[in-house]
């Protein structure tokens, strides 16, 4: 195969996502159909030694039936409790259906708090890479027991574009109930379904769904997700979850997101995509233009107020005079320093405090632009 997807069709590392809607009976039970055709799909990928990570929805959805409701429900206890009893429901089937392929399965359980915090987020990717060199397919599901709506990645799609960075993938395949992006609703007839995505100028005037009444997704996390993972250069596909060996195999089905030229270093994918800030700095317009256009450090005499409570090695938000964010980065002082170095030179700093103080506030090495 040659041009556009053979990357998906070559790629010895794969992150696939499938969501609730998609593995789930109308009243919200496993289909074990559904199941078994995905399963049918990745094992023989699996079978040519490809590596493969399963982001998978569907622990609340299979919890319904089994605690009589007929809905997903609306507080977080009664979801977590959902979870609780339909996690082991769908690994159980997971577990099952691959050994029938000779695959073996592990569950990873995370919460968007694994991934935010730089030790954690290393902890996550050294289980995930020695479950995947023991020749493991590690199906993986945000840990919905626990989380709360503070620490929620919200859908599983950003979280399974997590982890293809965690894991270095070579590709991500999204799959849904729709079998690719359109740009307009796929049940209207003029509709036209979107073949690939270059840029984000590819999507001006694209209407994206709500999400589905089962699930907790739509299709506008499919293509933020996509992109995420395209602008770290992975390619990726959203396409339909019973064309799931085709998306695989690179044909031409759903959606392809062209992939960055560059990979960006891990710690920068962290900063920009898995880190929350734990406090803001705003800058002044010189210091606004050093960070964002020339990628220089930044320095005190730029900073012009402090928010929050932080410490040293946290992730900070770096924002213009406005508010907005348009940075992010590893500060390398606590939030109560740093109000008596706004607006002074490291160089005077040092001469009255010492030449520990010669320190720049976020070195740019440690600073990602979001703009």
């Amino acid at each position: 195969m040659t041009g556009l997807r053979q990357d998906v069709a070559t790629a010895r590392r794969l992150v696939v996502k499938v969501g609730s809607s998609s593995l789930t009976t109308a009243v919200g039970g496993i289909d074990e159909g559904r199941v078994a055709a995905l399963v049918d799909a990745l094992a023989g990928r699996a079978g040519d030694g490809t590596q493969l990570v399963l982001v998978s929805s569907g622990a609340i959805a299979a919890g319904l039936a089994p605690l009589g409701l007929s809905r997903r429900p609306r507080d977080l206890a009664t979801q977590q409790a959902a979870a609780s009893v339909g996690q082991g429901i769908l690994i159980a089937r997971y577990t099952a259906a691959f050994g029938r392929h000779g695959v073996r399965t592990g569950q990873v359980l995370l919460t968007a708090d694994d991934l935010m915090r730089r030790a954690h987020y290393r902890n996550a990717q050294r289980t995930l890479e020695r479950l995947l060199g023991l020749g493991v397919l590690p199906v993986v599901n945000e840990n919905d027991t626990v989380a709360t709506e503070e620490i929620r990645f919200g859908d599983n799609d950003r979280l399974a574009a997590l982890v293809a960075h965690v894991v270095r993938a070579d590709a991500l395949v999204l799959l849904s109930d729709v079998d690719g992006l359109y740009n307009g609703d796929p049940r209207i007839a003029d509709s036209r379904k979107i073949a690939v995505v270059r840029s984000p100028r590819d999507l001006e005037g694209v209407a994206l769904g709500r999400p589905r009444a089962v699930g907790t997704g739509g299709m506008v996390t499919k293509v933020e997700s996509a992109r995420i993972a395209a602008d770290a250069g992975i390619p990726a596909v959203v396409a339909a979850a019973e064309q799931a060996g085709a998306a695989l195999a690179g044909e031409l089905v759903g959606t392809y997101f062209v992939p960055g030229h560059r990979r960006p270093a891990g710690r920068q994918l962290w900063l920009a995509h898995a880190a929350v800030g734990r406090g803001r700095l705003r800058l002044d317009g010189g210091a606004v233009r050093a960070v964002v256009d020339r990628r220089a450090s930044l320095l005190p005499a730029g900073i012009v107020g402090v928010e929050g409570d932080f410490e040293a090695g946290d992730p900070v938000d770096l924002c213009d005079e406005g508010g907005g964010v348009v940075a992010r980065g590893l500060v390398n002082y606590d939030a109560a320093e740093i109000p008596g170095l706004m607006g002074r030179t490291t160089g005077s700093l040092a001469a009255e405090l010492g030449s520990a103080y010669e320190r720049v506030i976020v070195h740019r090495d440690d600073l990602v632009v979001l703009t």
